[in-house]
């Protein structure tokens, strides 16, 4: 079922950190993990919440559960507005404090997780990353990196965005749609959507979202960005209706993909034509609903690029998300 990749935990209050923490060990229960390895997690999410309560305005940590090469894995992304660090690299050791703490938090973290990554500005904040896999952590290869963000509106329980991708030997097609409104209803569309894209053989773009188009005419209906990868021919091949923003990023500068207008479900254009460009230009997309703002740029975030995607989407959502509505950010780079 296409929903949410993340929950949101609020971790401004100290108040609710046993809560927060209850909740994400009953999850790791759910899904198998082990007792030691539940441990392990529990210290991280005990580190991280100490963090955001010693140093953080308007802290939060996104929680999910994925899986990379058949091996699950769980996510935690902590995210605050605090006063971010000078010196990310010695604040990470174990021992080293800017308060008469111990100061181990960060080091425990990375030492316990089997990837970790942060990024921090000063007088902007810090994000840290953690994953933990169910198993053990496949080996890196050339390919695509997807990392995506999708979380619900606060108050709902399931997302009325939603991303669903498929591969088929060296080519790769990815749709990201956001069905109208909030709720359960949105939620069905996309999965309608979904369930049309996966059947559907062609790799055009544009034929995708017209075969999706009318599939779900008995749903509210959707807007929705369809994206193939060719590693064969090096390049993307891209189409969007309606509001979903979608921008390539290269080493030297950005490109925004340009949607037409419509409802997919309900009207679309007779007239439409895939974006192609070429990798060796832009090596990465990211594609947003409009749960977030649009006037995000990359530029904002030094060197963020030469870290792990999902700090780029953690970025994006940090700074842009509306609240209002479901809020999705999908990183794809090509490494």
């Amino acid at each position: 079922m296409v929903d949410a990749t993340h929950i949101r935990l609020q971790a401004d209050d100290r108040s609710y950190f046993s809560l927060l923490k209850k909740d994400i060990h009953q999850r790791l229960l759910k899904i198998g993990m082990d007792t030691t390895r539940i441990a392990e997690v529990d210290i991280i999410t005990a580190e991280m919440t100490s963090n955001l309560f010693k140093y953080a305005d308007g802290g939060e940590i996104l929680f999910g559960i994925f899986s990379e090469e058949g091996i699950p894995y769980i996510e935690l992304i902590s995210i605050d507005k605090g006063p971010g660090m000078r010196n990310p690299a010695r604040m990470i050791q174990d021992g080293m404090s800017t308060s008469n703490t111990l100061g181990a938090g960060l080091g425990s973290i990375r030492r316990l997780s089997d990837t970790f990554d942060l990024y921090s500005i000063v007088d902007w904040g810090t994000i840290v990353l953690s994953r933990i896999y169910i198993g053990v952590k496949p080996l890196v290869k050339r390919g695509l990196i997807i990392r995506p963000i999708v979380v619900s509106k606060p108050g709902e329980t399931t997302s009325g965005d939603g991303f669903t991708y498929k591969t088929n030997g060296k080519s790769f097609k990815l749709m990201l749609g956001d069905g109208l409104g909030h709720g359960p209803a949105a939620n069905q569309a996309v999965n309608e959507g979904a369930k049309a894209f996966k059947v559907f053989p062609d790799s055009s773009p544009v034929e995708t979202l017209r075969f999706v188009h009318f599939s779900i005419k008995k749903t509210r209906g959707m807007v929705a960005n369809v994206t193939t990868f060719s590693s064969e021919k090096g390049e993307w091949s891209s189409a969007g209706i309606g509001n979903i923003a979608a921008k390539w990023i290269g080493p030297v500068g950005s490109k925004n993909q340009m949607s037409y207008n419509g409802i997919v479900g309900h009207n679309i254009p007779n007239t439409m034509n895939d974006q192609t460009v070429n990798i060796s230009e832009y090596n990465q997309l990211v594609l947003c609903s409009d749960g977030i703002k649009t006037r995000w740029e990359t530029t904002k975030y030094p060197g963020i690029l030469n870290h792990d995607p999902a700090l780029l989407a953690a970025a994006i959502y940090k700074d842009h998300a509306r609240f209002t509505d479901d809020m999705s950010i999908i990183v794809i780079k090509v490494r």
